[in-house]
């Protein structure tokens, strides 16, 4: 089975789960599991910051931040199909008791000028924008990358209105490796940012809220109020240590597979290869539902997120060979 629905449903290599299974642990909640330290230390010093708490989802690193940033009956601005508001069950209202308005950028990408116009000031009876928060690289815009002038402008207009910064860097990885932007340029940026070690990278649990030492502190209160405390989460940890240190140089070789897949699938007008920058393929399909049951019986698994749309993802449990057998499939089925 050839599956391209998700980056997320790798499994630990045989490295990894060595690593995993000689790590030494502790106590997290007590702050005393050294290989949780560890990471937590390591991604911080990755992106220029001073701490990290380690997370069992990038759902809960996300929520973190956001609470971080934006009071109850406060705003938060996103994009309109930003995970942060779409996939995460209505959270930062729920649990946070956060206000949200979105903006649609093209692809998901940033507009500072269309953002801009929608922050409220404090005063008077809107209510008051707090924060803004940016996907980097964007899901649903088809792993779209955020240009790094972009959000440099960004940065100088939160600074004007004085909002904070969140980054949604899930697949931030992927940023870095299709732009060569080191991951303390963007961390300079924001005042938050949340990574995932379970979707490229290849570990089979775990997030990171990354930020200063003090909100870092208050990061870990919220985490125990979320249910996120795990004990000997050093086992877990190990494994997100082993896929920094392993898994970040080689998301490259995920872009070309990407970039294969869709030049291969373009002719058959099953995408548009030219939106592809990262390891996520949109695809553009008819009725896609009978595409994908059909591919599914021939060994070849991919995503249907609506009546005529899909999504298709390379990782590291994909390899050419595994690349080759779903072209075949998918142009076979489309022809």
């Amino acid at each position: 089975m050839v599956d391209l629905r998700s980056d997320t449903v790798t499994r630990p290599t045989p490295g990894m789960l060595a690593a995993m299974t000689a790590a030494d642990v502790g106590d997290d909640v007590y702050g005393e599991d050294p290989t949780v330290n560890a990471l937590e230390a390591e991604a911080a010093a990755l992106f220029g910051k001073e701490a990290a708490v380690f997370t069992p989802s990038g759902s809960m690193a996300n929520q973190i931040g956001v609470q971080l940033l934006v009071p109850p009956g406060e705003e938060l601005l996103c994009d309109v199909k930003s995970h942060v508001v779409n996939f995460e069950m209505g959270a930062a209202a729920a649990l946070g008791g956060v206000s949200s308005r979105t903006w649609a950028g093209p692809a998901g990408r940033i507009e500072p000028e269309r953002i801009e116009p929608l922050i409220n000031l404090p005063g008077g009876y809107a209510t008051t924008t707090r924060a803004l928060a940016v996907e980097n690289t964007h899901n649903m815009g088809g792993g779209t990358v955020q240009p790094i002038e972009r959000l440099r402008e960004l940065k100088a207009l939160a600074d004007a209105y004085d909002l904070g910064l969140h980054l949604d860097g899930a697949r931030i990885w992927n940023a870095h490796a299709a732009t060569g932007v080191p991951l303390a340029e963007y961390g300079r940026l924001f005042d938050t940012v949340s990574v995932c070690l379970s979707k490229g990278l290849g570990a089979p649990v775990g997030s990171l809220l990354i930020t200063d030492a003090d909100r870092a502190a208050k990061a870990r209160v919220i985490r125990k109020r979320l249910g996120g405390g795990m004990r000997q989460a050093g086992f877990l940890a190990a494994a997100g240590r082993y896929a920094l240190a392993n898994h970040i140089e080689r998301l490259g070789e995920d872009h070309a597979r990407a970039l294969h897949l869709a030049r291969a699938l373009e002719p058959f007008g099953l995408c548009d290869a030219s939106q592809v920058e990262t390891n996520i393929v949109l695809l553009r399909v008819p009725e896609i539902g009978r595409l994908a049951t059909a591919a599914a019986e021939q060994g070849v698994r991919i995503s249907v997120l609506g009546p005529d749309w899909g999504r298709i993802l390379t990782h590291l449990d994909v390899d050419d060979a595994a690349v080759e057998h779903a072209v075949k499939v998918l142009t076979e089925l489309a022809g």
